[in-house]
């Protein structure tokens, strides 16, 4: 699509280049997702741009490791790319389109009467992500949020419609932004204290969040309901000798769960 892009530009009277990512977007792939070798990036991509017109057209998803590989960027690869490709060429601002007029007050499936936000915070965005908001990953704004470049989040079905902008400043004015839920969770409730953490490490559970008694005698998490009884059974083995002989009472789960996040920088002290 890149090439047809650019190609369809001339045509407008608006001269453009296409840069292929894959010869300057260097990148390390851990187990995590790629991770931007930064300076061998910023170098190439210097050395590319120096004799091109100002407007480039670059295909996203793509890259190529230190040895040599393509690869990809992995899940929400696209915005990713047009992140990572705002900060290689110290962009004024970073517009990513999608079908929905920008982030929405809530889930309009869920709340018919959701409106668009015109401004979030960086903290308020990555919050609702987090939390189940589907129009811009974290990771996808981490490159812009380090160099503080603001991202819009417009419509490509209403180009006119000026969308969410989400830059470094907080809009005090409104405490809360959005509210947002994170379904199909579960809560694992460990009765006693422990060795609960490594455990459920070991068997590659997420945790979503933590809540501990004021006694330490308990610890619940919220992890994903398909993680339950891999969690409940990584916790049954792990504390084997403990549940024996009471010094914990038991390792429940309460499916079913859904975390309900409201958000706004303004919401502090209310």
């Amino acid at each position: 699509s890149s090439t047809l892009v650019d190609a369809a530009l001339p045509a407008r009277s608006a001269p453009s280049a296409w840069l292929d990512a894959r010869e300057v977007l260097v990148v390390d792939k851990p187990d995590l997702g790629a991770v931007v070798r930064w300076s061998r990036s910023q170098e190439l991509c210097a050395a590319h741009l120096s004799d091109q017109p100002a407007r480039t057209i670059v295909p996203g998803f793509v890259a190529r490791t230190g040895d040599g590989r393509i690869t990809t960027l992995g899940r929400n690869g696209s915005d990713y790319s047009a992140a990572i490709f705002a900060a290689l060429f110290s962009a004024r601002e970073l517009h990513v389109w999608s079908d929905v007029d920008g982030v929405l007050s809530a889930d309009p499936r869920i709340v018919p009467e959701a409106v668009q936000i015109p401004r979030l915070s960086y903290a308020e965005a990555c919050e609702l992500a987090y939390f189940g908001a589907k129009v811009l990953h974290p990771q996808t704004m981490a490159p812009a949020i380090e160099r503080g470049i603001p991202i819009v989040a417009r419509n490509t079905f209403r180009p006119e419609h000026p969308g969410t902008r989400i830059a470094a400043d907080p809009d005090l004015t409104q405490p809360v932004k959005g509210v947002t839920t994170f379904q199909g969770l579960a809560i694992l409730d460990l009765e006693g204290a422990g060795r609960a953490f490594a455990a459920l490490k070991l068997a590659r559970v997420s945790v979503v969040m933590i809540s501990q008694g004021s006694s330490e005698h308990s610890i619940c998490c919220v992890i994903r309901e398909g993680d339950a009884e891999a969690a409940r059974h990584a916790l049954l083995e792990e504390f084997g000798r403990e549940l024996g002989n009471r010094q914990i009472s038991n390792v429940t789960v309460v499916r079913g769960i859904a975390a309900l996040a409201v958000v706004g920088d303004g919401m502090a002290g209310r």
